[in-house]
């Protein structure tokens, strides 16, 4: 049979489709022969042909893989001889190494230890002193680790000593390259009894690296993984070689010599260093080398005639271009801005990009506001209140540059900071409205791809305007239905469309006289099927479902039925993810304007988003190697009960499920992550919206999500937990309005699964901004379910802990928690707000337990909360701290025994809120000025003898402060004093001054406490005017306020609102 299969194997090399057919007929024939795995070792063993050496180890492999349980005792001892054997004899390369992947798939079966002449083999070829024996016994025991790290366990030290030795071995880089990739494939396994020998060796694995950066560059790309490895499992093993690291790193990403992909691993593993340990960077003084090295890449002219990717004419404008190192050095920069304190920062960065911005080099220019754009996110907070003014005029002027790509830039950065500096940067709206609207009107003129960038600044600057668009509408809508109606372009009409959605965000109702016309186009592109117009549907889409939240529900519910059928429809007829995605956005819009329209196609709804969350659809497994010899189609229904009787159908199949191990990496379509997260959070507002008519879908959507908390991409994780947390809000609802004993329980039991998973995962999860969308959800959760959230006794505390952990940043997605005291001041403002989200816990918290029950939990938080207030913190944090003590002390007003604790903690807190109420800040006066009405209102009786000292406090702010919303919450704060305690305000002083500074100009939710205060001590005609600003701004809360009065009395106060 060997001669017979070796000719087979032959001719399917042969370059003729027909002998190729034959071969393949009578090579399924022969696979039904138990023989066939003797044959394969044989013609492996004796072929003189080494492609077909190869092809027989391959096919052994697959053979083997699927069948190895069917393999007698007897006959698998006699093939690991043999296939050792074979090994040791070959003399070629990729020979030997597909029977290192034979080995490999045999290795799972057989553990190490069950095959003892691999273990010697492998001890004896690497440390041969014949470099070649080296190097082919490396190859083989990086397949056979890679394939299965953990059962090598008892050998690792062995194997760190053995890899200390290798990386010796300079001047045989193939070696290197196996060894490094095999210290890769530990690191994840390694204990702390393999830290300091893996710590000992990474000084002689840069020198390593450097040779083989010179021997292969594409072998040295794939080796720096083993950093990324190791900063992902055990950062601590590199921290103390943190230093050269970099350098080396450095040194990399700026030889221009080097490949781009090589340069492009360096520095973003010097973005993921940073991302981890940015205190550790600061530390070792790293962050000036790494500016210096990484702003010259930012800055760099492309060759001569060759563009920057993102300048180039068919750029999408999405960022995904990695293999760009500008891209690179960009993200290092926006990594910078994310993990590391503002100050810090800008010192540094700020003299680099003052220089660029006067150079004659437009690329240097260019780099410059391309930096200024990147730090708009993680400075935000620092850039609104220091130096806002002058850092947008700075990219206004780059918008009338000479050079085109320093105005794409100005775009892009005008754009980010429109984003992420609300909403300060709103109010430079008659200065950039101009500008943008000037780039509009030469639409037609202009390249593509810089009106795309004209638009994305456009939608990101009108998004945040609300009514001051108003006199821009007329002007802005012309040119976009314009566009709709009179241009080919379909990629201006998609820009058209999406800018409209921004418009709607914006204009909200004042957009109803232009709706007509804007459906119009809408329906015309949803319902034409041709591939071309997919994106401009997509982006109507997303654009419908704008409307459908923004109109107002007259205007938009006698459509609501015909776009769910529209939604319906489209996801019937086209398979596009992207599609499904925008679709899912609809429905939830709708669930919001028109449940009603939404309920009867519920069971559809659910049922496609539900298959999108569990498709594997767009993930990727990349193989080891191409399966160059699966070579039929047969479906393979072989299992061990008809053994033999389909042997020749699935001979060449590889098994469905891929193991882990023979992956080299997953890749995952953005669009399909995207249609992932968006199926999360559709659910969870339309199981909110609908209530009872979501009842039959919760348990199978709950579930279906609950999995996805795992989800390798953050994004889907934050959806998740953020429909877990609307899950149970919706249960909630449900069971305040029909009360039953079931419902109930079903509530309980929903909050005793997602509680304790909200709170592990901030404990344990490693990325910021998922950990923040869980504190975000579970407060959600809290606020609606009040107390049926600490029914189980342990959940006060653990919630409690849980907080108070956060603010001590002793979570793992803190970088090791807050040991270093010397930068508690300074810290980077994402850190800053993930202690935001955990402290918005502790007032929601105040609200839904008995004061007692809180109060110790409470003596622990409060002085992590306190310790913000100083003035050396950020204005954003001394406005946070303020402010929650404020909201605490509201929430203490109606908590049982409330008033008990807020006077025992009277005395800590009055001298913080006075010293914030002299604050040069506008916005923690203000807080501090709630503060101490709330404090006023909570303690009761307990502060009266700090009444004459609070009162004289805000007699000398009321003089002189020009602050509107601040001035709002004096009159709140004095008649939440006069409710309290009415007998101990001198009324005919106080009531004057809060008259002459009414109606309220701003905070319109004061206008409660106000008014309830003040109608029996005011003028008629200020009470007049008081009542009608309180039905126009809180029509509910006055409907519910004057329904007890007599029928006539109603009449009268109807009257009194309503007359002009």
């Amino acid at each position: 049979m060997t001669e017979e299969l070796e000719q087979i194997l032959s001719q399917l090399t042969e370059p003729d489709n027909a002998v190729i057919q034959q071969a393949t007929a009578k090579l399924k024939q022969a696979f039904k022969d138990p023989a066939i795995i003797p044959a394969l070792c044989a013609v492996m063993s004796g072929s003189q042909n080494p492609q077909i050496r190869q092809s027989a180890a391959v096919m052994l492999r697959l053979r083997v893989k699927k069948h190895w349980k069917k393999i007698s005792p007897n006959d698998r001892e006699s093939l690991k001889a043999v296939v050792l054997q074979a090994f040791m004899q070959e003399t070629e390369h990729s020979v030997q190494y597909s029977i290192s992947q034979l080995c490999a798939v045999m290795v799972k079966h057989e553990t190490p230890d069950r095959w003892p002449a691999l273990l010697q083999l492998l001890n004896e070829s690497t440390k041969s002193s014949n470099p070649e024996d080296r190097q082919v016994g490396l190859l083989l025991l990086n397949k056979v680790m890679d394939s299965n790290p953990e059962p090598f366990k008892p050998h690792y030290c062995q194997l760190l000593q053995l890899f200390g030795t290798v990386l010796q071995d300079h001047e045989n880089p193939t070696a290197l390259y196996y060894c490094i990739l095999t210290l890769t494939a530990i690191t994840a396994y390694t204990g702390t009894g393999e830290m300091n020998q893996m710590r000992s060796i990474i000084p002689s694995l840069i020198v390593a690296l450097k040779h083989l950066i010179k021997a292969d560059q594409n072998q040295a790309s794939e080796a720096m993984e083993v950093f990324n490895e190791l900063m992902e499992s055990e950062v601590s093993i590199i921290v103390p070689h943190v230093t050269d690291i970099v350098r080396f790193f450095l040194e990399v990403g700026s030889d221009t010599t080097l490949s781009d992909s090589l340069r492009v691993k360096a520095l973003s593993c010097i973005a993921f260093l940073i991302k981890l340990k940015s205190k550790t960077v600061i530390k070792q003084k790293l962050l000036n080398p790494i500016l210096q090295a990484v702003f010259p890449v930012l800055i760099a002219a492309p060759p001569p005639g060759e563009q920057d990717p993102e300048d180039e004419e068919d750029d999408t404008g999405d960022g995904t271009d990695n293999e760009n190192t500008k891209h690179c050095a960009a993200q290092i920069i926006d990594t910078m801005a994310l993990h590391m304190a503002p100050e810090k920062l800008f010192q540094q960065l700020m003299p680099l990009t003052q220089a660029c911005l006067v150079s004659e080099n437009p690329y240097q220019r260019k780099g410059a506001i391309m930096c200024l754009a990147v730090l708009a996110e993680g400075c935000a907070d620092h850039i609104r209140t220091k130096m806002l003014s002058s850092l947008l005029q700075t990219v206004c002027q780059s918008l009338s540059d000479s050079s085109q790509v320093v105005r794409s830039a100005g775009l892009f950065a005008l754009g980010q900071f429109s984003e992420h500096l609300q909403p300060e940067v709103s109010k430079y709206c008659a200065e950039l409205m101009p500008l943008l609207l000037g780039y509009l009107s030469s639409l037609n003129e202009a390249k593509v791809g810089h009106v795309t960038k004209a638009f994305y600044a456009l939608e990101n600057f009108m998004e945040n305007l609300g009514a001051d668009i108003e006199p821009y509408l007329p002007t802005l809508m012309e040119t976009m239905l314009s566009a709709l109606n009179n241009t080919d372009n379909l990629k201006i009409k998609e820009l058209a469309v999406s800018a409209i959605g921004a418009i709607a965000n914006a204009a909200k109702e004042l957009l109803v006289p232009y709706f007509s016309p804007v459906i119009e186009s809408l329906k015309g592109f949803l319902t034409t099927t041709t591939e071309e117009m997919r994106s401009l549907q997509t982006q109507s889409l997303d654009t419908l479902s704008v409307l459908a939240r923004t109109i107002g529900k007259d205007v938009f519910s006698p459509l609501a039925a015909e776009c769910v059928q529209l939604g319906l429809n489209l996801t019937d007829t086209i398979d596009d993810p992207d599609l499904r995605r925008c679709t899912y956005g609809l429905y939830s819009a709708v669930s919001i304007s028109s449940p009603d329209c939404l309920i009867p196609h519920l069971p559809a709804i659910t049922t496609v988003m539900l298959l999108a969350l569990k498709s594997n659809e767009g993930i990727t497994a990349h193989l080891e190697e191409d399966k160059t010899f699966v070579l039929l189609d047969d479906d393979d229904d072989d299992d061990d009960d008809n053994e033999g009787e389909n042997d020749g159908d699935d001979f060449l199949e590889d098994e469905s499920e891929t193991d882990v191990h023979d992956v080299a990496g997953f890749s995952v379509e953005n669009a399909y992550i995207d249609e992932k997260e968006d199926a999360c959070d559709a659910l969870g507002e339309i199981a909110f919206s609908t209530g009872a008519a979501f009842q039959p879908f919760l348990e199978s959507s709950f579930q279906q999500i609950y999995e996805m908390r795992d989800f390798p991409h953050e994004d889907v994780r934050r959806a998740a937990f953020g429909a877990m947390g609307q899950f149970c809000r919706a249960q909630h609802k449900v069971w305040k309005e029909n009360p039953t004993e079931a419902n109930h329980q079903a509530l309980l039991k929903l909050l005793e699964v997602v509680l304790p998973c909200f709170v592990e995962t901030v404990r344990t999860e490693p990325e910021r901004l998922v950990v923040m969308g869980v504190l975000e959800s579970m407060n959600g959760v809290i606020k609606s379910c009040e107390g049926e959230v600490f029914r189980n006794p342990s959940r006060l505390k653990e919630i409690s802990y849980v907080i108070r952990d956060v603010l001590k940043k002793k979570m793992v997605c803190q970088d090791g928690g807050g040991d270093e005291a010397e930068d508690e001041d300074q810290q980077a403002e994402y850190d800053a707000m993930l202690q935001e989200f955990a402290g918005e816990g502790i007032p929601l918290v105040a609200s839904a337990v008995p004061a007692d029950s809180f109060a110790p939990f409470l003596n622990d938080l409060l002085p992590l909360i306190m310790g913000k207030t100083k003035s050396t913190g950020t204005v954003a944090e001394r406005s946070f701290s303020l402010g929650t003590i404020g909201e605490i002390l509201q929430a203490l007003v109606t908590a049982p025994g409330g008033q008990g604790l807020a006077g025992r903690l009277s005395n800590r807190l009055l001298p913080v809120l006075v010293a914030g109420v002299r604050d040069s800040d506008p916005e923690v006066r203000n807080n501090s000025v709630f503060g101490l009405g709330c404090l006023a209102q909570a303690a009761g009786p307990i502060v009266l003898t700090d009444y004459p000292m609070m009162l004289s406090v805000f007699s000398n702010l009321l003089v002189k402060e020009s602050d509107a919303r601040v001035i709002d919450n004096l009159c709140g704060a004095l008649c939440r004093m006069i409710l309290s305690n009415v007998e101990a305000v001198p009324l005919e002083q106080v009531v004057p001054a809060l008259a002459a500074r009414l109606p309220l100009k701003e905070d319109m939710e004061e206008n409660k406490t106000v008014f309830s205060c003040l109608k029996p001590h005011l003028p008629l005609n200020t009470a007049v005017l008081l009542m009608k600003q309180f039905a126009q701004n809180h029509c509910a809360e006055f409907q519910a306020a004057v329904r007890p009065l007599p029928a006539e009395q109603q009449a009268k106060l109807s009257a009194v609102v309503t007359a002009s």
